[in-house]
């Protein structure tokens, strides 16, 4: 890679951002799930390419890490690009389902009769 290349891919996700180095919520973790609106209402302003790429992602709901991974962009610029797309009502978020702090019974005495199987 030449420096010019090198140079750029530290530039391109200032750009995409607008120079925003957070993003404007903080509920986008890496397991919230994503999903585009159908039908997408208008947008005022016309949506960069990136833009348009997470909503063909999140046809289906898909997590905010995967649509970096696809991407090949880090989360938290992905994080500041969704928060775009959830002000404009493109996108709805799904934070993940809360893990209970009470361990299931029925599931360690399963996985304890497997090991002992073993």
């Amino acid at each position: 890679m030449s420096g010019g290349d090198a140079a750029g891919r530290l530039v391109r996700p200032f750009a995409l951002t607008g120079g925003r180095t957070r993003p404007d919520r903080t509920d986008f973790t890496l397991i919230t799930t994503v999903t585009a609106v159908d039908p997408p209402p208008t947008w005022g302003a016309r949506p960069q390419p990136e833009h348009t790429r997470i909503l063909r992602l999140c046809a289906r709901p898909i997590a905010v890490a995967e649509v970096a991974a696809h991407l090949d962009l880090p989360v938290s610029v992905v994080a500041i690009m969704l928060c775009d797309l959830l002000q404009a009502e493109r996108i709805t978020i799904h934070p993940p389902h809360p893990v209970s702090n009470t361990p299931d019974l029925d599931l360690l005495q399963k996985v304890r009769d497997g090991l002992g199987r073993l």
